[in-house]
């Protein structure tokens, strides 16, 4: 649908923002989203988590390609830090609960992610790029369309040595990432496409973690191996008068992780999540009113390997386990264009799941175009998440799994303005947001009959509440700009003091700024500010405080000819030494050097 049609609060990332900025990662642009707080362990490839409105990592749901690529073998998060961002087209992100349509992992928002699709009957593009901290990345892609047939195959290499994590000791933690992604498709007819697209990710990263349990990172040789993918089939058919759409897709992602510790292994985790999909809609009142309905077969397979522990006094503990768990799903969404100002929208979903009660989640919205220059949003939603494998099975040490836990649940709403400006030159923004959550899982509760830790719903419920401002415009032929910031106060209800105390990982402030600037007619700076303001974190069974930073980035584009471009980037320009995860050290300033071609 169009996006001046919807409530949501939207962040749309184009090809030409990825171009400009050239990052390595796909969540070193989501740190400019507004709402959405980026924590990263350590240097590029370390274990990274995004909050959105103060939510918690493993509440956002991410589709590559349209497929989901949450990994329930990580506590249903995406590790960002092995998303690469080349061969992305675009990056939407939709923030607010969207289990209406979406289920269980998508409470708080959802990350749609579309790789490159081939446009002209022949296309070959290579990029190759160096720079600071033994960083090396490379890639190439072709593509083809003829006629009815499209097909775009790439492949990408980054390495780089990385450096310490931890705060003493010399040793480099350093990352490397193979991505291969393939997307094509075949126009049957005017009314009927097929497609198919698939993508893995194969690497290591070196990382640091506390081996005495003294609350800070010890400088050791340990190494996460991953091995990500994601692929999917779908047939899309459309009326020949446009009334009826229907979507069929089946799609798989598999995620493995291995960790060795010098060198040997230590422990694996390893899933699976298949989806069966349709998706009918029928249009009526010259398209102005749409129904649309879902049907879903979802199934999940983890697997964990170990080592057994004894732990004495606490028990025997064996990590080795195989589980399961399946999800039927129905959802149905009513739009309705009532006039050129007003649009309404409801929806809801059914879910059955083998592990838990029956859920229900529901959302309504209404979008009201007050004048030629103001736009008014609204919008009211439930949401669930349910409990993950971890959290109800354990883990490698002494974390006791909790199989009689319940779903987490929360109610939102929203309220927003959109005004133009100077011939719709500039559009400013606001959105104010409240949400509740009931049944919040502690992971970090003291077990009773074992002392071990454990996973229980906190009683009494959080709050997350907050504003979100932006601006987006031209400021003149040459300069445009995008800033934002966002105030988020979330607290959750502490069962020992029973007041509410700060979550962690959370600050209250947080902004960026983007100035673009068409120098020449082939040279393009862009210049990119980040600010995080403090925030807490915990050392068990302490909380401590993370310093607020700013981090100045520039990158600049030069066009030697049409189809050489020669790139600039420097990260955290002012050197700013600061931690976004207690004791796991983050990168200085680092300088990169690339080239792209294409014939």
């Amino acid at each position: 649908i169009s996006a001046s049609r919807s409530a949501n609060a939207i962040t749309v990332i184009d090809s030409k923002q990825l171009k400009n900025r050239a990052a390595l990662s796909v969540s070193d642009f989501l740190r400019d989203v507004p709402g959405l707080a980026v924590s990263r362990s350590g240097v590029q490839g370390s274990a990274t988590q995004i909050r959105v409105r103060g939510a918690e990592a493993n509440h956002l749901l991410v589709l590559i390609d349209g497929v989901e690529a949450n990994d329930p073998s990580q506590s249903d998060e995406l590790n960002w830090g092995t998303l690469s961002a080349a061969d992305i087209e675009r990056i939407e992100v939709i923030r607010g609960p969207q289990s209406s349509l979406r289920g269980s992992d998508a409470m708080a928002g959802v990350v749609n992610i579309v790789t490159r699709r081939a446009d002209r009957p022949l296309s070959v593009n290579l990029f190759s790029e160096t720079g600071s901290f033994g960083t090396y990345h490379s890639g190439l892609s072709i593509g083809s369309k003829q006629g009815d047939f499209d097909g775009r195959l790439s492949v990408n290499h980054i390495e780089t040595e990385g450096e310490n994590i931890s705060r003493t000791g010399s040793e480099k933690d350093g990352y490397r990432n193979t991505n291969i992604n393939l997307n094509a498709g075949w126009t049957v007819s005017d009314e009927l496409r097929l497609s198919v697209a698939a993508r893995q990710s194969d690497g290591m990263n070196e990382f640091d973690a506390d081996g005495d349990f003294d609350g800070l990172v010890d400088d050791q040789e340990k190494v996460s191996e991953f091995r990500n993918s994601t692929m999917r089939i779908q047939g899309d058919y459309v009326s020949a008068d446009g009334r009826f759409q229907h979507k069929l897709v089946m799609a798989q992602s598999n995620n493995d992780n291995e960790a060795f510790d010098t060198g040997v292994l230590g422990t694996y985790t390893s899933s699976t999540k298949y989806q069966y999909q349709y998706v009918g809609s029928a249009f009526w009142d010259e398209s102005s009113q749409r129904l649309s309905v879902l049907a879903e077969r979802e199934e999940e397979d983890f697997q964990q390997r170990g080592a057994i522990d004894d732990y004495g006094i606490y028990g025997i503990y064996d990590p080795n386990q195989d589980r399961e768990r399946n999800t039927d799903s129905i959802a149905i969404e009513y739009r309705n264009d009532i006039s050129d100002a007003l649009s309404l929208a409801a929806s809801a979903r059914y879910d059955d799941n083998s592990e838990f009660d029956s859920a229900n989640t529901v959302r309504v919205e209404a979008v009201y175009q007050l004048n030629d220059g103001t736009r008014l949003r609204s919008a009211y939603g439930t949401a669930i998440k349910n409990p993950t494998f971890t959290e109800r099975f354990g883990f490698y040490t002494n974390f006791i799994g909790n199989p009689s836990l319940e779903p987490e649940e929360s109610t939102s709403w929203e309220l927003g303005i959109d005004q133009m400006l100077f011939d719709n030159s500039l559009t400013l923004s606001a959105t104010l947001f409240d949400t509740e959550l009931k049944n919040e899982i502690n992971g970090s509760a003291v077990d009773p009959v074992t002392f071990g830790y454990t996973a229980v719903n906190k009683e009494g419920k959080s709050q997350r509440q907050g504003v979100e401002l932006t601006a987006i415009g031209t400021l003149t032929n040459s300069l445009s700009l995008n800033a934002a910031y966002t105030y988020t106060d979330s607290v959750e209800w502490d069962d020992e003091t029973g007041v509410y105390i700060d979550e962690v990982r959370r600050a209250r402030h947080m902004a960026s700024l983007n100035l673009s600037w068409q120098a020449m007619d082939n040279l393009h700076i862009n210049t990119n500010v980040q600010h995080n303001g403090s925030q807490t974190d915990v050392v068990f069974p302490d909380i401590v405080a993370l310093d607020s930073y700013t981090l100045v980035n520039l990158n600049a584009n030069f066009s030697a000819t049409e189809k050489l471009d020669v790139y600039l980037r420097l990260d955290n320009l002012f050197d700013e030494s600061y931690e976004e995860v207690f004791s796991y050290q983050t990168l200085g300033f680092g300088a990169s050097l690339g080239v792209r071609f294409s014939l």
